[in-house]
């Protein structure tokens, strides 16, 4: 039994990029869906789509590599586990890496980056960065 999906979810795309797949296949979420999306609009992946499968749909992340095989992701890390919750006002919010990395709030508003949410005057839980 899986007690936390989006901890698998980075633990699956940290593995995939540590050995350079093209794509990593994910069951998939409305969470995950959300995720995936931000991480498309920050530029982290190239593409994702849902893909129908046994017994449940699969969640196909396209992952993005540099010109010369440098990776994208460097890192990615669960902030908000279940056992500790971790929330932040936007005016709590600082850039990750000086700019560099994101963090992925799950707002009022759907799922966002620290980008957006400072921008939108937004908080909520952090769950995970990136960079």
């Amino acid at each position: 039994m899986m007690t936390d999906p989006i901890a698998d979810m980075l633990t699956r795309i940290r593995n995939a990029v540590r050995v350079e797949r093209p794509h990593v296949d994910i069951p998939t979420s409305r969470v995950k869906l959300g995720l995936a999306e931000v991480l498309k609009r920050e530029g982290y992946i190239w593409d994702y789509q849902e893909i129908e499968g046994t017994p449940v749909k699969q969640l196909r992340i396209e992952l993005k590599y540099g010109p010369n095989g440098e990776r994208v992701i460097q890192s990615i890390k669960r902030v908000s586990k279940p056992g500790r919750r971790v929330y932040s006002k936007c005016t709590d919010l600082r850039p990750v890496l000086n700019g560099l990395g994101i963090s992925i709030l799950s707002t009022s508003k759907g799922l966002v980056s620290d980008r957006e949410a400072r921008q939108q005057k937004l908080g909520g839980e952090v769950l995970c960065e990136i960079c």
